[in-house]
């Protein structure tokens, strides 16, 4: 790993002149003039940080994320604040990653929080669980509905600060060689899927694969795995898994809308100017929207072309969906009966989701509902 850069550049002070041989000298606006160089560089100084990203460079939609914000920040700061954007195993892996930023290796990451969950499974929820919120919901539960400052605490525990870094949208069930057509198809299912989702098809009898993305298609060819899921169809196109694993099936229930975050060594972030932390603050708040938006524009065309190269597109049937359900219940109950800090925000999730879809179903899904179907009629 190369040497991290130093993060603060010390301005060289003047010599200090006693007020009254400067006045009367008359040289007190040069003074003023003398003076306002250096209190910009204490205010504003010049930084270089590394940001790492989990994921490859030909994933323009995600890798694109941390370059913008790098981006976006050296300019709200007239190139003071300059962050570099690291593809994934160019500085460190996905998998060591927030422990990176964590130690203050690295000052920056980009990454879905599940990465942590086999240390602490509370970070899931940051992201998405089966079962959980949609991206809207996950949205306005971390923005407005209190569920920042709920993550705050626990990441404050590992040495984090977070903003948050866009969201995927409801990812696609994945690539399968054979139709899931009941939930005895997913006995002995070899599946790459990590995380909690894994979990939960583990219950149902499938067999959980740590498959990494470029391994997939090897994977599925050689039968080596019945299954993956990986993001959506603009990301999945870029694989090309349907010709090893021509059934497409949906929802991915596991990530109903996954929100990443950019993830900031706490004590780093702490010392930022509070310029220089409201250039991050708006920049993420830029990337967010735009992800989710870059995602909501290519997937149609993706999935059209996926579908013309051979991809069947399939439902899970219901009685999948049903049985997950009651799988992924249990897993939550399990954890929470040992970690207090997950049962905690657990509950507020699901008080959120209650809230949010009762209002769903009242104007979006009656509306959303409605232009499907005017739609299929041409």
């Amino acid at each position: 790993m190369p040497p991290t850069l130093p993060s603060t550049l010390p301005p060289t002070l003047p010599p200090t002149l006693p007020r009254r041989a400067l006045l009367a000298a008359g040289l007190g606006g040069a003074a003023s003039g003398a003076l306002a160089a250096p209190a910009l560089a204490q205010s504003a100084p010049e930084l270089r940080w590394r940001l790492a990203s989990a994921y490859p460079k030909n994933l323009d939609i995600l890798f694109g994320a941390s370059e913008t914000l790098c981006r976006l920040v050296a300019e709200a700061t007239d190139g003071r604040f300059q962050i570099k954007p690291l593809g994934v195993g160019e500085a460190v892996g996905a998998e060591g990653l927030l422990d990176a930023v964590a130690a203050g290796s690295l000052e920056m990451g980009h990454a879905p929080a599940t990465l942590a969950t086999p240390k602490d499974p509370t970070f899931a929820l940051a992201t998405a669980l089966p079962f959980g919120l949609n991206a809207r919901g996950q949205n306005a539960w971390w923005l407005a509905g209190g569920a920042s400052e709920l993550f705050a605490e626990i990441f404050a525990k590992h040495g984090l600060a977070t903003l948050p870094g866009g969201n995927t949208g409801a990812q696609m069930g994945g690539w399968f060689r054979r139709e899931i057509k009941g939930v005895a198809d997913l006995q002995g299912l070899k599946i790459r899927i990590a995380g909690l989702g894994g979990q939960v098809l583990a219950k149902l009898g499938a067999v959980p694969q740590a498959t990494a993305g470029p391994e997939i298609y090897a994977a599925l060819e050689s039968k080596a795995i019945d299954a993956a899921e990986w993001i959506g169809p603009y990301d999945d196109e870029k694989l090309g898994l349907q010709k090893v694993a021509p059934i497409y099936h949906y929802p991915g229930f596991w990530e109903g809308g996954a929100m990443l975050h950019f993830w900031l060594n706490a004590e780093k972030w702490k010392a930022l100017p509070k310029t220089y932390r409201a250039a991050l603050q708006g920049a993420a708040a830029q990337v967010g929207a735009e992800v989710q938006a870059r995602y909501d524009a290519r997937n149609p065309g993706a999935l059209r072309r996926l579908v013309a190269g051979g991809a069947q597109l399939r439902p899970f049937p219901q009685d999948v969906m049903e049985a997950a359900l009651k799988q992924a219940n249990e897993v939550y109950g399990e954890i929470a009966g040992r970690n207090p800090d997950f049962k905690r925000i657990f509950e507020a999730m699901k008080t959120f989701r209650n809230e949010e879809y009762l209002w769903f179903q009242v104007a979006e899904y009656t509306y959303d509902n409605f232009m499907i179907r005017a739609r299929a009629r041409g």
